[in-house]
């Protein structure tokens, strides 16, 4: 026989099925203790303007917290973390076909 808090628990579990809560992280078939979350950008330009701001808001706490004005932690801007996902954003993959484009471009000019 369920108790209540049993029962209470299995109900809230249903609930949370089906009103489809906690959506927003994907796992990660890798790495089981991972997450993946989609961020929408319409281009690589905006996504490096993301990555732009990020880092920008990074040096500027670190300035402030340097100058003795106001610390990174008071403000709650939390660098590390800007810093993270800044990296994470990087296209990498990308970078590489950029780097690819540019080596023919200049293949080509040798050329004429």
């Amino acid at each position: 026989m369920k108790t209540k808090q049993e029962e209470s628990a299995t109900d809230f579990l249903k609930l949370v099925k089906n009103m489809k809560y906690f959506t927003k992280l994907k796992s990660d078939n890798s790495n089981g203790d991972l997450f993946n979350v989609t961020l929408k950008t319409a281009s690589y330009n905006e996504l490096n303007l993301m990555v732009s701001c990020l880092l920008k808001a990074s040096i500027c706490a670190l300035k402030n917290d340097n100058s003795g004005y106001s610390s990174a932690s008071e403000s709650g801007i939390d660098v590390l973390l800007l810093l993270e996902m800044a990296l994470q954003l990087l296209p990498d993959e990308e970078m590489q076909l950029l780097d690819e484009f540019h080596k023919n471009a200049i293949d080509r000019k040798a050329e004429q």
